[in-house]
This record gives structure tokens, sequence and C-alpha cells, in this order.
């Protein structure tokens, strides 16, 4: 199944990720060792929508498309526990770090037309959580560029 999006065209890229993640078993468990997260993606169009899309390095190895999935918290926690109650964690704690970014500048990224780190001085990417977690994408990102046709 295509993680694309006609509306996202960059997200063509997810396939590559993927792909390249998918491809060989031992750079997927490489990836997850380094990664050791869940990396989730929340790309903006031209016409103002937005969708997303994550990187499971904590566990499989793989890219969906939608929220990080229910149930674990970026430390493997499934519920948080708060004065006595176990409370399942909230969507935007599933990730270890989440990127915001224009799908334009999405697919300037994926094929190495500039840095994240560009991007994130410039205000064009917006980082939430764990920033450091995110550096450890750029592996992945360089392994796909040369899959990736955008």
């Amino acid at each position: 199944m295509s993680l694309k999006s006609d509306s996202f065209p960059s997200s063509g890229a997810f396939d590559a990720i993927n792909s390249s993640l998918q491809s060989d078993d031992a750079e997927r468990k490489d990836a997850v060792k380094k990664g050791n997260a869940v990396f989730a993606f929340t790309l903006k169009n031209k016409e103002g929508q937005t969708d997303s899309w994550y990187i499971d390095l904590k566990d499989k190895g793989e890219v969906a498309k939608g929220e990080a999935p229910s149930g674990k918290k970026a430390d493997g926690r499934l519920f948080e526990s708060v004065n006595g109650w176990e409370l399942s964690v909230p969507a935007d704690e599933r990730a270890a770090v989440t990127l915001s970014l224009s799908d334009d500048d999405f697919a300037k990224l994926v094929s190495g037309k500039t840095q994240a780190q560009r991007l994130f001085m410039s205000g064009k990417l917006k980082i939430k959580g764990d920033v450091m977690k995110a550096t450890k994408m750029e592996p992945v990102l360089k392994k796909a560029q040369t899959k990736a046709k955008l």
C-alpha cells in the first residue's frame, strides 16, 4: 500500500524510506538500533492542508501514514499514572519527536537540496520533542535519497 498522497507530492518519499528500510533486514535492524524512537512528520501543502506520517525506528522499522500508533509513549510506557489513575498516552507524546514543515521543504530535505539544520534555523522546520533525536533521522533520509524521485 502506497504512503503517497496526491495532495502532498513529496509524500512519495515515505514510500522510498519504507522501501529502504524493508529491503535489507540488517540495515533495518541497524536503523532501529541507531534511531531508537518514533519520528512523526506533519506536512503542510500549498492549500494549507496538513497530513501526518511516522517512521517507527523504535520497534518495527517501518513507515506509516497517520499519527504515531496509540498505546506507546516515546519511552515505551503504555500508560501514564497520574494520582493513581492509569491514563492512556496522548497522541502528541507517542513520538519522541515531531517535525513540522511544508511539503515543498520536505521535498528539498529528502532530495538533499537542503539540510534540516538550515530549515530549522530559518524557522521553516518546527521540532516538537527531543531535538537530539531529530538528528538521528538524517542517515535514514540519506539512504532514501537515492530511491526518492521528487
